[in-house]
Parts: C-alpha cells; structure tokens; sequence
C-alpha cells in the first residue's frame, strides 16, 4: 500500500533580535526571564575578546549568578556534547548563554537538552545512527550570540556533532531546540578573518539553496503524531520566502564582507542573512549537499585551511557543503528546473534566456562564481581526497537519511559515487 502523503508543514518561528550594539542588553533578558543561574558556553578564544567582555558586564551588572563553560572543540564531537551535558545536569542552571559560532551555540542547544531531559545520548540523536526521539517537552531559556556569519545555529532546532568512532557527522533535531532569543549584532563579527566569513558565508548559500530546492513538504509521509513531524519538513511556501531574500543578501553582501572586513553594512546584512537562511532550512531542510558534506568533514585527513586557528586538519562546514554543491544542483535540477533557475537568478544570474535544460548549468555556474571569487579550494582533490575515497565517502553518506531524503531526486550508492567523481575537480 503506498505511505501516505503530509498534507500540512509547522513553520516554527525563531525569535532574534538585530542591532548593533544590543549584546549588552543580554543581562537584562535574563532577568526578565526570571533566570538566576545561567551556564555561559563561550568559545575560549572570545572570553578576552570585546564580545566577551560585554557579555560577562551585562551578566555582572544585572546581578545574574552564572558559571563559564569553554571546553569546546571547533567541530564539537560526541565527547565534546556529553562533557557540556554532564556540566549543565551538574550546575543546576536554570538558563543558558552562548556566544561564538555555530558549534559553540549546537553545544549550549545539547547541554540544554540533556539536562532538562535526561536520556541516553543517542536516544535524541537522528536515526539511523541514533534513535530519533522526539524531544519529549520544551528546554530551558537559551539566548544564542553568534560570532560568525553563516549557520544560523541562533535560529535553527538542530545541534550537529561528529561521531568520532564512526568518522561521521550527525546531529540532533527537533524544534524544542531552537534558543528563546537570538541576539544578531554586527559589532560581534568585526574581526572575523576573511577565510572564515567565506567559509561561513558559503554555508548561508548553501543553507538558502538547499531548503528552497528541496523536495516539497506534501511528498514527505505523513507522520503518526504531529510532535513526529519533523523539524525539516521540505520545501513549503514559508520557507521559500526566507531561502529566497537570503540567496539576494549573500550574493551583494558576502564578497563585499571578504574583501573588506571594516565594511560594517556588509558584515551586517550577513549576520541577517545567515538568521534569515536559518529561519528557512529550519523549517524545510537541507539535502544532497550537506549529507555529503559530513563524511568530507569527518574522514579529512591533512588539510589545515587558512583563517582557522586548530592544531588538528579540518575542513569548514561551509566549504564542505559548496564543494559537492555544483555537482548536486546538476543533478537535482530535473527535477524543478523552475526552482533552480530561481535560485540562479536570486544569486544574480541572468537566466532570461535560460532554457528548463540548462537550469543545473546556469546554477552551477552561479555557485562557482561565488567560490572562486572567494578562494575556495578547487575541489574535493584539494582538501586532500582522491578518488580511493569516494566508496567510504559514500557509505558515510547513506545513513544521512534526515538530510539525504529531502533531495528532490532520489540518491543512491551509484549516483552518490558519481555526485563525489565530479566534486573531485571543479573547474
């Protein structure tokens, strides 16, 4: 008998604020929170950086108790989440700050979690790799300040980890997670070094793109219980307005922010865009590009990528999505030639002329342009991969159902393998 289909989307809103300035009001939300006792997860690099200085006086100022948690890793790990959860189920807080990236913020979302629901880790942890729970109740307050550009974590009820034995990347998601306030202020971002606002910027067009080309919400099946229903639902008409203005934000605004970090407008209308991304692929998703992208950030091996400062190789998230992204948006363009010609225009392509047929090409072509303005490496080969890869590539892939399932095309071990073959080079 065919499953059958959803016929309705949840669109979850994100509360943030946008300002200049405004991070010095965090203490202040506290206290109208009634909170007493917060656990401050803060990447150690900003504790003697201005973001950092501000957060501790306004915590100082408005009388609000709070413990420092700065164990973090940069690609937070299984460990790395369980160490904050012990430190949160220890500390008795009643609230939650974090200030940094993405990672930090996914680290302060899974300390939240597991200390006001207790469980087995990998009971929330998405299926297959986890059990995929739902998350049984709403969290603690948890006010979100991010420091870069593109994850849009301050928005979004997903937490991703790497799960080091199985060299895999993965997460947690469920819209319970998504922090009470995000606080989007562009004095936060000020000395963010070319590199990474490219890196991070890129994963705002990735984010945008992603959720607007994803398979619509009305071909996913249709869950037994409305809390089943899953954070990333697949495209909907919600979502597509927020994926849409983000892909026009970040087309103007992010080679601008890498060229001039002084350029305050930019730096600024790229911390809306990534908040803006965020609000869309938190509610639809991302696919193709992002499954892929885990086992190239888990199985890296040597690369070590400028502006980043680590002691171990890595490969940014954001530059791990865009490189299997023109390979993708070529191979999922069939299916709505319409949404991806879209897509190319809001990234400032002229696509007047354009044919249904040549809507993967004209995208691709798009999204390359971005990443050589931006000084991507030039492929997979580039950050240290070969073609010897490509099968554990893909079996790090397969079990990414909450993301590979959204694509618009179905993707299997064959066409996986050939999607990796043409990410080796790019151009």
């Amino acid at each position: 008998m065919p499953t059958e289909r959803d016929t309705a989307f949840q669109m979850a809103a994100s509360n943030i604020r946008f300002g200049r300035g405004i991070t010095r009001e965090i203490g202040m939300d506290l206290v109208d929170l009634k909170a007493r006792r917060t656990m401050l997860v803060i990447d150690p690099a900003l504790r003697d950086h201005p973001v950092g200085h501000t957060v501790l006086e306004s915590l100082k100022q408005n009388d609000i108790g709070f413990e420092v948690f700065d164990d973090l890793s940069i690609e937070p790990t299984d460990a790395s989440f369980k160490a904050a959860a012990d430190c949160a189920t220890q500390g008795g807080f009643d609230s939650f700050v974090a200030v940094g990236g993405g990672s930090t913020i996914d680290t302060a979302k899974a300390a939240n979690l597991y200390s006001t629901h207790p469980s087995d880790f990998f009971d929330y942890v998405n299926a297959p790799i986890g059990l995929g729970h739902p998350i049984p109740g709403p969290l603690k307050p948890l006010i979100a300040v991010p420091t870069t550009a593109g994850t849009g974590s301050e928005t979004t009820g997903v937490a991703i980890f790497d799960y080091v034995e199985k060299k895999a990347k993965t997460g947690i998601a469920h819209r319970y997670l998504k922090p009470t306030l995000g606080i989007v202020d562009s004095d936060n971002t000020r000395t963010l070094p070319p590199a990474v606002a490219a890196a991070t910027g890129l994963d705002v067009l990735s984010h945008a793109l992603e959720s607007y080309t994803a398979m619509p919400f009305d071909e996913r099946p249709m869950p037994a219980r409305p809390l089943e229903r899953p954070a990333y639902q697949g495209s909907n008409p919600v979502s597509d307005i927020w994926a849409i203005r983000a892909l026009e934000l970040m087309a103007e605004f992010l080679p601008r922010a890498y060229a001039d970090p002084s350029d305050e407008e930019a730096r600024a209308q790229m911390l809306l865009a990534a908040a803006i991304a965020g609000i869309g692929f938190g509610n639809a998703g991302v696919h193709l590009p992002h499954g892929m992208s885990y086992p190239v950030a888990g199985m890296v091996r040597g690369h070590r990528p400028d502006g980043y400062v680590v002691d171990h190789a890595m490969v940014p998230h954001g530059i791990s999505v865009i490189l299997n992204t023109p390979a993708v948006v070529r191979f999922t363009a069939s299916a709505n030639p319409e949404r991806h010609l879209r897509g190319a225009e809001a990234l400032g392509a002229d696509v007047s002329d354009a044919s249904p047929s040549e809507a993967g090409e004209v995208l691709a072509e798009r999204v390359i342009h971005f990443m050589r303005t931006l000084g991507v490496p030039n492929g997979l080969a580039a950050v240290g991969y070969t073609t010897d890869d490509i099968p554990a590539l893909v079996q790090g892939t397969l079990p990414q159902h909450r993301v590979t399932k959204l694509s618009p095309r179905p993707a299997g071990e064959a066409e996986l393998t050939s999607l990796f073959e043409e990410s080796m080079t790019i151009w």
